[in-house]
Protein backbone atom coordinates (compact mmCIF):
# COMPACT_ATOMS: atom_id res chain seq x y z
CA UNK A 1 0.00 0.00 0.00
CA UNK A 2 1.31 3.61 -0.61
CA UNK A 3 1.83 6.55 1.64
CA UNK A 4 -1.31 8.34 2.17
CA UNK A 5 -1.02 11.81 0.88
CA UNK A 6 -3.39 14.83 1.56
CA UNK A 7 -5.44 13.72 -1.48
CA UNK A 8 -5.88 9.75 -0.17
CA UNK A 9 -9.45 9.42 0.55
CA UNK A 10 -8.64 6.91 3.63
CA UNK A 11 -12.02 4.56 4.51
CA UNK A 12 -12.20 1.34 7.11
CA UNK A 13 -10.21 -1.50 6.19
CA UNK A 14 -12.14 -4.56 5.09
CA UNK A 15 -13.31 -6.81 7.72
CA UNK A 16 -13.34 -3.87 10.27
CA UNK A 17 -16.41 -1.97 11.76
CA UNK A 18 -15.81 1.42 13.45
CA UNK A 19 -18.60 2.33 16.07
CA UNK A 20 -19.37 4.05 19.41
CA UNK A 21 -19.48 1.60 22.23
CA UNK A 22 -21.49 3.51 25.26
CA UNK A 23 -19.63 0.83 27.62
CA UNK A 24 -16.03 1.60 26.76
CA UNK A 25 -17.32 5.80 26.58
CA UNK A 26 -14.84 5.62 23.14
CA UNK A 27 -15.25 4.64 19.14
CA UNK A 28 -13.75 1.07 18.98
CA UNK A 29 -13.15 -1.12 15.76
CA UNK A 30 -14.51 -4.08 15.49
CA UNK A 31 -12.87 -7.27 13.83
CA UNK A 32 -13.43 -11.19 13.97
CA UNK A 33 -10.74 -11.52 16.20
CA UNK A 34 -11.75 -8.97 18.80
CA UNK A 35 -11.54 -5.23 19.49
CA UNK A 36 -9.75 -2.23 19.50
CA UNK A 37 -10.41 0.95 21.75
CA UNK A 38 -9.42 4.04 20.11
CA UNK A 39 -8.61 7.25 22.03
CA UNK A 40 -10.68 10.24 21.45
CA UNK A 41 -8.17 11.27 18.90
CA UNK A 42 -8.24 8.39 17.14
CA UNK A 43 -11.99 7.94 17.06
CA UNK A 44 -12.24 11.46 15.49
CA UNK A 45 -10.42 10.94 12.72
CA UNK A 46 -11.18 7.50 11.98
CA UNK A 47 -15.20 8.28 12.26
CA UNK A 48 -14.24 10.88 9.55
CA UNK A 49 -12.65 8.26 6.78
CA UNK A 50 -15.56 7.26 5.15
CA UNK A 51 -13.70 6.54 1.91
CA UNK A 52 -15.15 10.63 0.22
CA UNK A 53 -12.96 13.20 2.48
CA UNK A 54 -9.64 13.02 1.34
CA UNK A 55 -7.17 13.81 4.74
CA UNK A 56 -6.99 16.98 3.46
CA UNK A 57 -10.80 17.99 3.94
CA UNK A 58 -10.64 15.66 7.25
CA UNK A 59 -7.67 17.89 8.61
CA UNK A 60 -9.81 21.10 8.00
CA UNK A 61 -12.65 19.38 9.57
CA UNK A 62 -10.46 18.42 12.57
CA UNK A 63 -9.25 21.96 12.81
CA UNK A 64 -12.43 23.92 12.70
CA UNK A 65 -14.20 21.25 15.24
CA UNK A 66 -11.62 21.53 17.78
CA UNK A 67 -10.47 24.72 16.83
CA UNK A 68 -6.43 24.13 16.54
CA UNK A 69 -4.51 24.61 13.39
CA UNK A 70 -1.08 22.66 12.13
CA UNK A 71 -3.07 19.20 12.79
CA UNK A 72 -1.95 17.68 9.22
CA UNK A 73 1.14 15.76 10.20
CA UNK A 74 -0.74 14.26 13.07
CA UNK A 75 -3.75 13.15 11.31
CA UNK A 76 -1.31 11.71 8.20
CA UNK A 77 0.71 10.34 10.82
CA UNK A 78 -1.93 8.47 12.37
CA UNK A 79 -3.84 7.69 9.27
CA UNK A 80 -0.77 5.97 7.84
CA UNK A 81 -0.23 4.13 11.30
CA UNK A 82 -3.88 2.66 10.96
CA UNK A 83 -3.19 1.58 7.07
CA UNK A 84 0.09 -0.23 8.01
CA UNK A 85 -2.46 -2.05 11.27
CA UNK A 86 -5.32 -2.73 8.15
CA UNK A 87 -7.63 -0.56 10.09
CA UNK A 88 -8.04 2.07 6.95
CA UNK A 89 -7.05 1.51 3.70
CA UNK A 90 -6.82 4.51 0.60
CA UNK A 91 -6.54 4.40 -3.44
Amino acid sequence: MNSPTVDSLPRVGPGFRLQWEPAQNAHVLLYPEGMVKLNQSGGEIMKRCDGERTIAAIVSELETAFSMQGLDKDVLAFIEMAGKQRWLAWD
